[in-house]
């Protein structure tokens, strides 16, 4: 008879070290396999064959198989549809028990159920962990049990709730000796899952030199201010306890306040799935948007005649990453300046950020558009000039990002004027808020 197995099922939670499902797991009782499923439903619907954040994963997965070969064990890596990767799993070993750490993405929570449904049937238990979060779903809530739909009231009571044991590590690396011993097993290369290496740069984890002076440094696109962290917490490959205990014990707080922001989204996305594609405040979405596809694809390819904005749109598309206040202008240009839908840049991003994550990426995007919860009042227009003179008065980021406005016989146009933008903003929100 085949020997009785735990399975521990990685998804975004890339790394052996403090793994709340993985430590479990290695307590079970019996000797676990690691297991990682490319799913098709989501790659597929990546146009890109070179996005990075598959090469990212893909070489993760690399590094996990190396790591755990060194404990005598093998990573399980199969490409294909949930459901007929797991019943390969349940056909090939003798499963006990399954661990792995909670999703709180729309997809993923239908994914997960179907999943344990299926185990069910199977009498197996299905097991799931917090990991990627210091706080999840009704653990900060208001004394009357409801959520909190404002930032700062819940990130008071985020930090009154803070202590040890929310931030301690789970010491995985102690029981790494009950993994299944077992000869290493193959891994789908990237042609096998349709998808070509991209060569493009992933940002490292050093996130400390920045935390002193974020609070300082943060708003200014020229300089490395921000930490580029947020691909390593997207899939995982850094602990949210680790990150979340360095901030804590900065003197200046204001990179935890991004960390509990991150949370907060989570947190209303759980309680209000709708907002992925509806807006927090149902009178938002009553907006007659104009959405000129010409302007939309200006804007995609940074070729607005606004250099701020245009610069943050080509930084996006050629690294995959863009500054946060950057986020905000280029957002607001096009919700407001252009009159362009919220969601047509919300799958932009989609397609485009590496730290791409639906939660704070919905939220930032509904907080902009002032659709969202705690969103910004909608006669707050950001001005690109006023933005400009601010925070790149040297025009060092703009220069960088954008060459040719240095010859402005070679820049384009603006493709609108702003005052008359925001003037026709203003009566578009009223018109759909005073209906």
């Amino acid at each position: 008879m085949k020997q009785k197995t735990t399975i521990f099922w990685f998804r975004r939670d890339l790394r052996l070290d403090d793994n709340a499902g993985l430590y479990h797991a290695l307590k079970s009782g019996n000797p676990v396999l690691c297991l990682f499923i490319f799913d098709p439903a989501i790659l597929d619907k990546l146009e890109n064959k070179r996005d990075t954040r598959v090469t990212f994963i893909y070489d993760t997965i690399n590094d996990l198989q190396q790591q755990l070969e060194e404990h005598g064990s093998s990573l399980l890596v199969i490409y294909d549809d949930i459901e007929k990767a797991w019943h390969k799993v349940l056909k090939d070993y003798n499963v006990a028990v399954v661990y792995t750490n909670h999703d709180y993405e729309p997809y993923a929570k239908t994914r997960d159920e179907a999943v344990g449904k299926l185990l069910s049937m199977h009498h197996i238990e299905f097991k799931t962990y917090k990991d990627q979060v210091i706080f999840e779903k009704g653990e900060v809530i208001k004394d009357d049990g409801k959520p909190y739909t404002v930032f700062t009231p819940y990130s008071r009571k985020w930090k009154q709730k803070l202590n040890d044991f929310y931030l301690s590590p789970y010491p995985t690396k102690k029981h790494l000796k009950n993994l299944l011993e077992i000869r290493q097993l193959p891994i789908p290369t990237l042609k096998d899952l349709g998808f070509e290496r991209s060569e493009q740069a992933i940002p490292g984890k050093n996130y400390q030199e920045v935390i002193a002076n974020y609070a300082e440094k943060r708003d200014y696109p020229s300089i490395k201010g921000t930490s580029h962290i947020g691909i390593h917490l997207r899939f995982g490959t850094v602990s949210i306890r680790h990150l979340a205990t360095e901030a804590n014990q900065a003197k200046e707080k204001t990179w935890l306040n991004e960390l509990i922001w991150r949370e907060f989204y989570m947190m209303i996305l759980h309680h209000f799935p709708k907002t992925q594609d509806h807006a927090f405040r149902p009178e938002y979405d009553r907006i007659k948007w104009i959405n000129d596809e010409k302007q939309f694809e200006a804007w995609c390819k940074g070729e607005t005649g606004y250099p701020l904005v245009d610069a943050g749109m080509r930084e996006l598309n050629q690294t995959g990453f863009m500054h946060n206040r950057i986020r905000m202008l280029t957002a607001s240009f096009l919700a407001k300046d252009l009159l362009i839908d919220w969601r047509w840049g919300e799958r932009y991003f989609a397609t485009k950020l590496l730290d791409y994550e639906m939660a704070s990426n919905v939220g930032g995007w509904q907080w902009t558009a002032s659709s969202g919860t705690d969103a910004a009042p909608y006669f707050r227009i950001f001005s690109p000039e006023a933005q400009t003179k601010r925070f790149d008065p040297e025009l060092k980021y703009i220069k960088k990002w954008v060459p040719e406005y240095a010859d402005l016989s070679k820049y384009p146009k603006p493709i609108i004027d702003h005052a008359m933008a925001r003037d026709r903003c203003l009566i578009a929100f009223k018109a759909a808020l005073n209906k």
